[in-house]
């Protein structure tokens, strides 16, 4: 399940996380905002196109798009959901402005990326309010700052240690509220980063002391398999402490959203309970080099 309404106080406009109809910080009551809202509410099907479209919006990309939204919806009934309760976030990292632009133009409305260096250009060039930004790649401390002001959501909130910078940040800018997701390490591989499953309550507990963040969910990165069902344990296993944590009110009114499930296995994880999927290969194709 998406997660409950919520008044994020980043401006005076409305946004629901979790859920598919939110106003963009900035966007104003234009062409764009309506047509998010109307993405968002369902009023667009997968294969409609932004009004604002240019016509060099690229064909390849808007079949691709299609195709994952229709693997979604099929992952979804298998598991007896709602595919509007999934939350696909392209991933853009790697990839130039111009493409990321057509996406925007055929209908992607969130956006991932990995590293802040790169998403500040980026978001430069694109916009700041043309699509919803989630940094999904690990953060280091003295980026925090930086973060804040770039992105809509962060998934890989990792430490205390973080979570007091991002804090700090959020005062010092006024942004009143950031919602985040903590980057649960289940898989314990040297390159990628994480909290232990030990250490979650403590970090929950720092979250929640916060003034200014919000946690609303959990996200993990599996091992890579050349069979994704391999994956399934992982993703099992990241619900199952959302579902322990959620008991105890570590997401407060919202139900915790599921950040989990890439171009090789979010069928996968949709059929354990991801509310939030992150694909960049599927719709954006090959990267275009580091």
């Amino acid at each position: 399940m998406g997660i409950t309404k919520t008044s994020l106080a980043i401006t005076a406009r409305y946004r629901d996380v979790g859920g598919r109809y939110r106003a963009v910080p900035g966007a104003g009551d234009g062409p764009r905002m309506r047509w998010l809202q109307r993405v968002r509410s369902g009023c667009y099907s997968a294969t409609n196109l932004d009004p604002m479209a240019s016509s060099s919006a690229s064909g390849g990309l808007r079949s691709r798009l299609a195709n994952v939204r229709s693997r979604i919806a099929s992952a979804a009934e298998r598991a007896g959901r709602p595919s509007e309760d999934m939350q696909l976030i392209a991933v853009s990292k790697t990839h130039p402005p111009e493409i990321v632009r057509e996406a925007i133009n055929v209908g992607v409305t969130d956006l991932g990326e990995n590293r802040v260096q790169e998403a500040d250009t980026k978001i430069k060039e694109v916009g700041r309010d043309a699509a919803l930004w989630h940094l999904i790649g690990h953060l280091q401390s003295n980026k925090a700052r930086r973060a804040v002001q770039l992105f809509d959501v962060i998934h890989s909130l990792d430490s205390a240690a973080l979570a007091g910078k991002l804090e700090h940040a959020c005062e010092d800018l006024q942004r009143e509220e950031l919602p985040v997701l903590i980057q649960v390490d289940l898989a314990h591989e040297a390159t990628k980063s994480g909290v232990d499953e030990r250490d979650l309550p403590a970090l929950i507990d720092a979250i929640n002391g916060c003034k200014c963040l919000r946690l609303i969910g959990l996200m993990t990165l599996p091992p890579f398999f050349d069979e994704p069902e391999l994956t399934r344990p992982f993703f099992i296993k990241l619900r199952e402490l959302r579902d322990r944590y959620r008991e105890r009110g570590a997401f407060g009114e919202r139900a915790g959203d599921l950040s989990m499930g890439m171009t090789h296995d979010f069928e996968v994880a949709i059929e354990e309970g991801a509310t939030m999927v992150r694909i960049g290969t599927a719709i954006f194709g090959e990267r275009h080099g580091r």
